[in-house]
Order: C-alpha cells, then sequence, then structure tokens
C-alpha cells in the first residue's frame, strides 16, 4: 500500500444546539496521497466545502462542531493538536484556495502585505526577503506586471488575478496539501483553463497534493486521479476517475454525468432533445429520514432504499453506497436505460 499522506477516518460534523444537532458529514472517509489529485464532486450543499473546513479545523464554532474521527498528516492527527500548534499547520503544510477570492482577501491590505505576513510567520524571513518572495510567487502563478500588483489592493485586481494571487498565497510556504475549493467560480473559460494549467504545473513541479472541490465534472475528468462523491454529507461514491466516469455505480453520479451538456453536429436533434436534470434538490440535513437520502429524487429506487440507509459497498477504494449493488447486473441495467 502507497503512503498516504493525508488520512481523515469517520468524520463527523454537527451543527446546532447538542439537544438539537444536525449532522451535516456523516461519517466520511477518504485518503490522499503523494503528488496525487483527489476530485470531490457533488451539488451545493453536499458537504464539500464543510469537509475541507474540518480538514483545516475552521469550522465555525458556534454552532458547529467536530464531533468524531480523525483527520491524520503523516500520522499525526490533526484533531488532537492544540490551536497554536494547528495555526502553523494552517498555511504550512495545509492551505487553501477560498472558493471566492474577495471575499478571502483582506480589502485594506496590499496583496504584498498578505503574502509576506504568511511567509514571515511560517517561514522566518525578514521583511526585504518576504518582499522578493512574494515577487517571485506572483510571478510563478503569470500575474502580469507582478511587482506592480505587489503593492495594490484586491478590488484594483480583475478576478483571475485575484484568483492567482490567493494561488501565490497558498504557495507561499509550498504546503504539502493544496485544497482548491471551486477555485474556477465565476471566471471565464479562458481564465478557468489557465488556472487548471497552473494547479497541473504545481503538481508536476512540486509534487504537491490536491483535493479539488469542484460541481465541474470536466473539470474531475481533465485533472483528477480519483474521485469522491459527496450528496446529503455523506461519501456515496469513490473510485479512480476513469472507473467512476465511464462505470459510475451510483444513480446520483449517473445523472451528475448524464446533466454534461452534450454539443452535436446536427443543430436540429440538438435543440429537439429537452436538457436533462436530476429532478428535486437535495434535502435539508434535518429532514433526512432512515433510509437513502438520494431516494426522493432517484428512478431506481426500490422499498429497501427508503427504509435502510446503505452502507458503502464494493472493494476497497472502488465502491459506492447503494442498494442497486447487491442486485448483481442492476447498476449496469440502470446505467443503459439512463442511456437510452
Amino acid at each position: 500500500m502507497d503512503k498516504r499522506l493525508l488520512e481523515v477516518s469517520d468524520l463527523c460534523v454537527e451543527f446546532g444546539t447538542r439537544k438539537r444537532p444536525v449532522r451535516v458529514l456523516d461519517h466520511v472517509d477518504f485518503h490522499l496521497e503523494p503528488g496525487e489529485i483527489l476530485g470531490v464532486v457533488g451539488e451545493s450543499g453536499c458537504g464539500k466545502s464543510m469537509t475541507s473546513l474540518a480538514v483545516l479545523r475552521l469550522v465555525p464554532s458556534p454552532p458547529g462542531r467536530i464531533v468524531k474521527g480523525s483527520v491524520r498528516l503523516e500520522g499525526v492527527d490533526l484533531l488532537g493538536l492544540s490551536e497554536a500548534r494547528m495555526q502553523d499547520v494552517r498555511g504550512n503544510d495545509i492551505a487553501m484556495i477560498f472558493q471566492e477570492p474577495m471575499t478571502a482577501l483582506n480589502p485594506v491590505f496590499t496583496i504584498g502585505h498578505q503574502i509576506t505576513e504568511t511567509l514571515i510567520r511560517h517561514q522566518k524571513l525578514d521583511a526585504p526577503q518576504a518582499r522578493r518572495r512574494a515577487l517571485e510567487l506572483l510571478e510563478s502563478v503569470y500575474i502580469p506586471e507582478p511587482a506592480k500588483r505587489l503593492d495594490q489592493y484586491p478590488f484594483e485586481l480583475s478576478g483571475g488575478m485575484r484568483q492567482r494571487a490567493m494561488i501565490a498565497m497558498a504557495l507561499a510556504c509550498r504546503p504539502k496539501v493544496l485544497i482548491a475549493d471551486e477555485p474556477t467560480t465565476a471566471l471565464d473559460v479562458t481564465v478557468q483553463a489557465q488556472i487548471f494549467d497552473l494547479l497541473l504545473e504545481l503538481r508536476e513541479k512540486h509534487g504537491t497534493s490536491i483535493i479539488l472541490i469542484t460541481h465541474n465534472m470536466g473539470a474531475i475528468a481533465e485533472l483528477a486521479d480519483r474521485v469522491m462523491v459527496m450528496y446529503a454529507g455523506r461519501k456515496i461514491e469513490e473510485g479512480s476517475v476513469n472507473r467512476v466516469l465511464l462505470e459510475p455505480m451510483h444513480p446520483y453520479t449517473q445523472g451528475l454525468l448524464d446533466c454534461v451538456l452534450q454539443v452535436e453536429h446536427d443543430p436540429l436533434k440538438f435543440s429537439s432533445r429537452p436538457l436533462p436534470e436530476i429532478p428535486g434538490v437535495v434535502p435539508a440535513l434535518d429532514q433526512l429520514g432512515r433510509g437513502c437520502s438520494f431516494a426522493p429524487r432517484c428512478r431506481h429506487v426500490m422499498e429497501k432504499c427508503r427504509s435502510e440507509r446503505p452502507p458503502m459497498l464494493g472493494a476497497p477504494g472502488r465502491g459506492a453506497a447503494c442498494w442497486l449493488l447487491e442486485e448483481g447486473g442492476a447498476v449496469r441495467a440502470a446505467r443503459e436505460e439512463s442511456l437510452a
């Protein structure tokens, strides 16, 4: 077995009072190996971003709290560290690119100040050294006129440049793990492609392990080595990117793939076909029933799905939380039916 850089086991997060808790992450397990890109995919509200916040121990408390599990980085359980020690880990060993750079960057400090602050705090550089390193970082993420950008404020930068500045800040201490939470939200497709190329370059040059959180199945296909699909706070499917995209086991994963827009050469044929969708919405986490949380939206639902919650079924590293897996060829038949 390859040595695991990050291993998350049985992670549970609750919000609300202790008398009326709501489980927002329910027994989440995953791992990350050195130099690997793990894609975490699902609709909004499925628990993707909350998982990343739990790994960094940034769950807002109150009302949230981690009630169970472990997060081990190179064998050290981060949940057992003191807050002072955890502050050394954040930014230094694990860094995060947040979903919206305009709210993550401090509007009253320059880009250079925010990057050098990290370098002085974690790398013990003096001010001139930190500024030179900050300039190198902005150059490494291909920001135009990097010396000028050091003295500018976030509002003076375009969305693409702000995102690159956030990536530069996240990479300042050359972290072992980089968490990219929807790193291309609200960016045009050209800038999206540039950001994805940059992430691949980071992995190739520095061996950075990346957790890529997204709802974009195209980004998963292009970048990820393995995939974890989440729904209603649970992991419902995992496997290598090729296996999951070509042979999905869970109807929810099938639905996500079916919703990827396929543009055909025949415009008349394309315009006459209705856009596919997964009916319904992700359920409120305080209203989940006893059975599978996806059952109300699933076209293959069985009576057992409504009364019993399925565990992860299948081989280690390749499985899904779906009772269809107990039905032999039912999964393949369900997939063929969905494509018909």
